[in-house]
């Protein structure tokens, strides 16, 4: 196997061997600590411009299945059309997979798509490092060298959204989905309970364009939420009509900046699939899948506004709701894929405000 080696910007280095594309990448470096959902998780749009290190110690083991659509051409089994992260690192790759729907490894499937990967690095010490110091920029190393890459100071989602509105007919509701890098299982929820969906990329001014709809849904997405600012502006326009409103990941942090509140980037941020956070009315634990770099300045939120959700491990925001009006939003993902669905019932909720 080729050598690749994992440089960060403040010249930390960990040596390692390569099995995907034998290529040089580089980006932010940050941690996720799931077990499972590789293929969901590497094709999250939140995941672009970052290169991923997963914390579980076996990677590969269940391979990756093959395309498969459903009538819409949307993916049964990747939440994009491609795949987000810039590069992968894990301590010990299987090369060997077994699963029935299994048709290619992970190291094929990487090499497809020109995504670079680390296999023999030390990930629990690599994660003390990001966990110590915060997320850090870094690059893999194989060959040819290149220069580091902040994604932060680039529009991603600019990048991940779609360029013109798609329209998905179904019931009688329509909302409004404005598409940040939104997850395919997103749409797949709002479908399966027959609403008709306008999917609008993320700057497209739906209010001015005359759409007609019952309620609107901000997506995930990645990078930086207040250097959106034409997003903020149909947001704050949005509000003014009073229909029900909805956001999820990216879309809370819209939300928040929309109303008047400040985000912040979180010193390593969320990504896992086991992440507690607390219904502070009702005082109920939810297990959640979480993937994120910014979160809601609790301190800025407007007298208009409460907390609804905080996260058990550290007590930042997960979600927000208007104390009259139909706006709420959570920080991490009730879509899950991966992980657990113990709030798919939000969408539900939101459903049953239109």
């Amino acid at each position: 196997m080729t050598k690749a080696t994992l440089v960060f910007k403040d010249g930390t280095t960990f040596q390692g061997t390569s099995f995907g594309a034998d290529i040089s990448t580089s980006g932010e470096v940050v941690f996720n600590t799931s077990m499972v959902g590789y293929p969901e998780s590497f094709t999250d749009p939140s995941y672009e411009g970052q290169i991923l290190t997963l914390t579980y110690p076996l990677v590969g083991n269940y391979g990756v299945g093959g395309a498969c659509e459903d009538k819409d051409k949307i993916s049964k089994r990747f939440e994009s059309e491609k795949i987000h992260i810039k590069g992968l690192i894990v301590s010990e790759y299987s090369e060997n997979y077994s699963h029935w729907d299994a048709n290619k490894s992970l190291g094929e499937w990487l090499k497809k798509n020109n995504i670079p990967a680390i296999t023999g690095i030390d990930t629990r010490a690599l994660t003390q490092v990001l966990r110590e110091h915060g997320t850090i920029l870094g690059k893999i190393v194989i060959g040819k060298d290149c220069d580091f890459y902040d994604p932060n100071i680039d529009n991603l989602v600019d990048k991940v959204s779609i360029k013109k509105p798609i329209t998905y007919k179904r019931g009688k509701k329509t909302i409004i989905c404005i598409d940040c890098g939104m997850k395919n299982n997103i749409l797949r929820n709002f479908l399966d309970r027959n609403i008709t969906v306008i999917r609008v990329p993320w700057n497209y001014d739906f209010i001015e364009k005359g759409l007609k709809f019952d309620g609107i849904f901000i997506s995930n997405g990645p990078g930086d939420p207040s250097i959106l600012t034409p997003l903020h502006d149909i947001i704050r326009k949005a509000f003014k009509l009073q229909k029900p409103i909805f956001g999820i990941c990216l879309g809370i942090q819209i939300t928040a900046l929309a109303s008047g509140a400040k985000t912040y980037k979180l010193k390593f941020g969320h990504r896992s699939q086991n992440q507690p956070c607390i219904d502070v009315e009702t005082n109920r634990c939810y297990i959640t899948s979480q993937n994120h770099g910014f979160a809601v300045d609790e301190k800025s939120l407007k007298k208009d506004w409460k907390i609804w959700l905080k996260n058990a491990n550290d007590n930042t925001v997960e979600g927000i709701r208007h104390k009259t009006l139909p706006f709420f939003a959570c920080q991490f993902h009730p879509e899950a894929a991966p992980g657990p669905t113990d709030t798919m019932h939000f969408f539900d909720e939101f459903l049953g405000m239109l």
